[in-house]
């Protein structure tokens, strides 16, 4: 066995999508949750524990466990690879068909990220770190957080002096982000004298830096990492890896703005708390959180600025299907203020209360337009027409917009005018699309079984190929590739079946596995009581057959040939 089966024989799908994705039990084998690769309400995102897959019948995207983690972590074949192996504990071999095709670029950066979080961490414990710590005590961050969360300083050319002495080249230097080019072709660092916050991927390792200037009159307060071959700046949260766990577990994500935010809500106490990466928040970002949570609170700065960016993440979160919630804290506090002050219990408090969203947008339309005319109040709920059209259900869309509209002083008249309008445009711009022909119960059960079941395959198949009624399947090309391949390798996985296939055919696989009957369930016992039931049918259909055939002699007053039908007739018969 080479490495890649070996590696995936010892992999359960299940287990590894589960840890991105929010899995439900369907059957024994079939589990089934929200796409992670496309925006939805209503899960059409099916993992099949028996045969190792997994396919979205929303979007069709589909694989086994290497092509989930290449696409959910946007990775190549090689690192997957790599990821799964370190994971599980399962050493790599050092041979070329499992080198990087860029073997040395998104190595040579992630060890540079590495080198500067520990680079920066030991700054901040020396002298040079001195007003760093300073202004860490004036925020009210303890010793204990600042090392949890893997806080530093970057100094004045650090970096640049021990990334040439390593011998990191000028395209890996470059490559990083970490360090600038200077007109005389030298490097400088990008951060200098800056708190320093890394920034992780989901796994924990350090890929990117958001630094804080120390020097007051410094242009740009905060700085960030630009883009690099390890990161993607839109699909970043800051802190995920350490809040994941919690969030999945009560199914809920605090969204709040700034670095600072997170470490005071999280030192709090509060831990599934998660940042934006220094950029307006993007949809990319809403669906990894809604990966792992079905529920947000939004708990931005108190100020003009934070509440319009949480005006525009409303619109995001309600799209990826969220329940949202706003938290406004009083005193014009930001939340990491507010656990300071306040303290723990009074910001949990708060959390527990968190109002719904259409209030507070009320409450901000109120304040947007003049509310004593009525083209003021027709435009107050105009501007809270999309957030309501959002909801999921109609039976919801119109309670939450006739409660909105009597806050505002709208006449209930324009509520059904507008969503009257609203379903025209959405019936004009809907989508049909084509259905997969059904596939009959008996299809379903021989290849779910003969799919999980290798030990079946050896007798059923022949027996199965033998009969004329495999041409009356659905199915019937998927079978005739399955027994090609069975002649070729009797030990055959989905995944050569799904490549032997063409790819009009492909979607009639996924539709006969598409079942609420696991595969491990059936026994090679009901496989062959399906075949028996085929041959039953197909001597009937011969039986048929035959009876018209005599007719029709008899017709034509040929008796010999009748006679001779006859005589077939009955032997069919015994």
């Amino acid at each position: 066995m080479d490495f890649v089966a070996q590696l995936k024989s010892s992999l359960d799908i299940v287990k590894v999508i589960g840890e991105y994705v929010r899995l439900k039990k369907s059957s024994a084998s079939r589990y089934v949750g929200l796409c992670p690769f496309h925006s939805e309400k209503t899960a059409s995102f099916s993992v099949h524990q028996g045969h190792q897959f997994y396919k979205c019948f929303g979007c069709d995207a589909k694989g086994d466990v290497l092509k989930f983690v290449m696409e959910i972590e946007r990775i190549s074949f090689y690192e997957a690879l790599r990821l799964l192996a370190e994971r599980n504990g399962i050493e790599m071999p050092k041979r070329a068909e499992y080198s990087d095709p860029d073997p040395k670029l998104r190595a040579a950066v992630h060890s540079m990220h590495e080198i500067a979080e520990r680079v920066f961490r030991e700054n901040l414990a020396s002298k040079a770190g001195a007003e760093a710590r300073a202004y860490l005590d004036k925020r009210g961050v303890s010793h204990a957080a600042a090392e949890h969360f893997a806080l530093g300083y970057s100094g004045r050319g650090a970096l640049t002096k021990i990334f040439e002495k390593q011998g990191f080249t000028g395209e890996q230097i470059e490559a990083s982000g970490l360090l600038l080019k200077n007109q005389e072709g030298g490097y400088f660092d990008r951060f200098r004298n800056r708190l320093m916050f890394p920034i992780h991927d989901e796994s924990g390792k350090p890929i990117a830096f958001g630094g804080r200037a120390l020097d007051p009159g410094e242009n740009a307060k905060y700085l960030n990492s630009p883009e690099t071959p390890i990161y993607r700046k839109s699909l970043v949260l800051y802190n995920l890896h350490r809040a994941k766990d919690t969030i999945r577990k009560g199914d809920r994500a605090i969204l709040v703005e700034g670095y600072m935010d997170v470490i005071g809500v999280y030192a709090s106490g509060v831990t599934d708390v998660v940042a934006s990466c220094g950029t307006a928040l993007t949809s990319q970002q809403v669906q990894t959180i809604r990966r792992h949570a079905s529920r947000i609170v939004v708990n931005f700065d108190p100020d003009n600025a934070g509440s319009n960016a949480a005006e525009r993440s409303i619109q995001l979160l309600l799209a990826e299907g969220l329940l949202v919630k706003i938290l406004q804290l009083d005193g014009g506090l930001d939340p990491d203020e507010y656990c300071l002050q306040r303290g723990a219990d009074a910001y949990r408090d708060k959390l527990e209360k968190a109002g719904g969203y259409f209030h507070w947008l009320a409450d901000r339309a109120r304040g947007k337009y003049d509310m004593r005319s009525a083209e003021g109040r027709v435009a107050a709920f105009q501007f809270l027409l999309p957030a309501i059209q959002g909801l999921a259900g109609k039976i919801e869309r119109m309670t939450v917009a006739n409660d909105v509209a009597g806050y505002l002083g709208v006449d209930a008249g324009l509520v059904l005018e507008n969503f009257r309008k609203a379903a025209s445009e959405r019936r004009e711009t809907a989508m049909r699309a084509a259905p997969v022909e059904s596939v009959r119960p008996v299809e379903r059960i021989l290849l779910n079984l003969l799919l999980s079941n290798p030990a079946a395959r050896e007798r059923i198949v022949p027996a199965l190929r033998s009969l004329d009624s495999v041409s009356t399947f659905v199915t019937r090309r998927v079978f005739q590739s399955l027994f090609a391949l069975y002649d070729a390798n009797p030990s055959f996985v989905f995944g050569e079946l799904e490549a032997r296939l063409e790819e009009k055919d492909q979607p009639m696989l996924h539709a006969a596995l598409r079942d609420e009957t696991g595969a491990d369930e059936l026994s090679i016992e009901q496989g062959l009581a399906c075949l028996r039931n085929l041959e039953s049918a197909q001597r009937e259909v011969r039986r048929a057959e035959l009876k018209q055939r005599v007719k029709e002699a008899e017709r034509a007053g040929d008796l010999a040939g009748a006679l001779r039908l006859a005589e077939e007739l009955s032997s069919a018969n015994r």
